[in-house]
C-alpha cells in the first residue's frame, strides 16, 4: 500500500486558487445558505420518462438564480459593464476512454485553475467506444448530447437513455461508478455532446450522489433581436425567462445561443462568476468596441472576471449562423486535488478516495463485484 501511495504522490498536482476580496465577501453569504439548504430540502425524484432509478435525493445544493442580498438587482442592459475577452484558444481533438474523440479545452494547459470548472469535452462517439465502468468522487458531471444517444448506468440501479437535446446532471458526491455508453443508431447518426466538469463546494463533496435528467422538452427558449437569437435556457436566466430549478449543486449558467447573420445577443452574468463560451459552429464576433474579436468554430473563449454581461454577433454577410455554448459558473474559494476522476481538497482525502474504492468502502460499497450491462458491450 505504501508503495501504491507513493505512486500517486507522485502523480498529483495541487492546484490553489485565489480569489478577489469582492468575490470571498459574496461567498460567506453563499456559504450560509448552504448551511440553511441541509436544513430545509426539497425533495426531487430524479425520474423520467426514459429512466429507470432507484428512488429519490434531496436537492442539496446552491440557488442557480442568485439571491438579490447577496448580488443586488439585476442590472439594467443600459447600465451593464461588457466583459473582455482575456482569451481564446482552438480546442485540439484528442483520443479519450474507449474509441471515442475529445476536443478538451478545459483541463489543460490552456487553461486551468477556472472554478469552479474542472474539464470541459466536446466529444465524438461512436458505437463500439464509450467510458465504460468508471469511478467519481466529490465532483458534478454535466453532460449535453447534440446529436445520436447515450446510455448511462450506475452501481445504484439508476439507468436510462439521453438523446439530442438532453442533459444529465450527474452529482458524484461521496462516491458514484457508472458507465457512459452510445447507444447504436438505425441512421448512423454519430453521437456528439459536450460534457463539463464541475467542481462540488467543500461541505458537498461527499454528500448523496444524485441524477437529474433534463429533456430537451423541458428547457425554455427565448428569441430575441427580431427573431435573429435563440437561447435554449438550460440553467440560469435571459432576457425574463428562468430554467428549471435544482439541476446542478455548485451555481452555474449554460446557455446554447443561435445567432443568424445580422444578429447580435447580450448575455447578463452574474458579477464575479467565471464564464466562458464555446464556439460549435459558424464565426461568431465577441466583445464590444475595439476589443471585439472574431472567433471561429471549437474555440474557448475565456471572459474576464469584470464586467456582468456577454455580447456576441454574427455579421450581416456571414454565410452560416454562429453556434455557441455559454457557461458561467461561481467560484468556489477552495482547494483544489484532483487525480482523475477524484476531485478533493487535499492529498489526504485523496489517498482515502483510492483506499475506499479498492475497499469498497464509504461510498463504494455497491462497487464491489458490479459490472454494467451497457460496459458489457465491449467484450462482446
Amino acid at each position: 500500500m505504501k508503495l501504491f501511495l507513493f505512486i500517486f504522490t507522485t502523480a498529483i498536482a495541487i492546484i490553489s486558487i485565489a480569489f478577489s476580496d469582492t468575490i470571498l465577501a459574496r461567498i460567506g453569504p453563499l456559504t450560509d445558505l448552504l448551511h440553511r439548504n441541509h436544513n430545509n430540502q426539497t425533495t426531487v425524484t430524479t425520474t423520467s420518462s426514459n429512466s429507470q432509478t432507484t428512488g429519490s435525493t434531496s436537492f442539496e445544493g446552491l440557488p442557480v438564480i442568485p439571491p438579490t442580498e447577496i448580488y443586488g438587482e439585476t442590472k439594467a442592459e443600459a447600465m451593464s459593464v461588457p466583459r473582455a475577452i482575456r482569451k481564446a484558444f482552438l480546442a485540439i481533438q484528442q483520443s479519450e476512454g474507449v474509441g471515442a474523440k475529445v476536443r478538451r479545452s478545459i483541463g489543460t494547459p490552456q487553461l486551468r485553475n477556472f472554478s469552479p470548472f474542472l474539464m470541459l469535452d466536446h466529444f465524438t462517439s461512436s458505437p463500439g467506444s464509450g467510458f465504460p465502468d468508471h469511478p467519481h468522487r466529490g465532483q458534478e458531471t454535466i453532460t449535453y448530447l447534440l446529436s445520436g444517444a447515450v446510455d448511462h448506468e450506475d452501481f445504484a440501479g439508476n439507468k436510462g437513455t439521453i438523446e439530442a437535446g438532453d442533459l444529465q446532471f450527474m452529482t458524484a458526491g461521496r462516491g458514484i461508478m457508472h458507465a457512459e455508453m452510445p447507444r447504436e443508431l438505425s441512421d448512423g447518426t454519430p453521437v456528439v455532446g459536450m460534457q463539463l466538469w464541475v467542481d462540488l463546494p467543500e461541505k458537498l463533496k461527499m454528500c448523496e450522489p444524485r441524477y437529474r435528467d433534463l429533456r430537451a422538452s423541458e428547457i425554455p427558449q427565448v428569441k430575441t433581436d427580431d427573431g435573429k437569437v435563440n437561447i435554449k435556457v438550460i440553467s440560469g436566466q435571459s432576457h425574463g425567462v428562468d430554467s428549471v430549478k435544482e439541476l446542478a449543486y455548485t451555481p452555474v449558467w449554460i446557455f446554447d445561443i443561435e445567432v443568424q447573420p445580422g444578429g447580435k445577443i447580450t448575455q447578463p452574468i452574474p458579477a464575479g462568476w467565471n464564464a466562458f463560451a464555446y464556439t460549435l459552429a459558424g464565426t461568431t464576433s465577441f466583445g464590444s468596441g475595439e476589443e471585439k474579436t472574431e472567433v471561429g468554430q471549437f474555440h474557448n473563449v475565456v471572459f474576464e472576471q469584470a464586467g456582468d454581461t456577454v455580447t456576441a454577433a454574427v455579421a450581416s454577410d456571414a454565410t452560416e449562423p454562429g453556434h455557441f455554448y455559454l457557461v458561467a459558473g461561481l467560484p468556489l474559494d477552495q482547494k483544489v486535488v484532483q487525480y482523475g476522476p477524484f476531485v478533493l481538497n487535499s492529498q489526504e482525502q485523496v489517498y482515502d478516495a483510492l483506499r475506499d474504492y479498492q475497499n469498497h468502502q464509504n461510498g463504494f460499497e455497491r462497487a464491489k463485484g458490479w459490472q454494467s450491462e451497457i460496459g458489457k458491450r465491449m467484450m462482446q
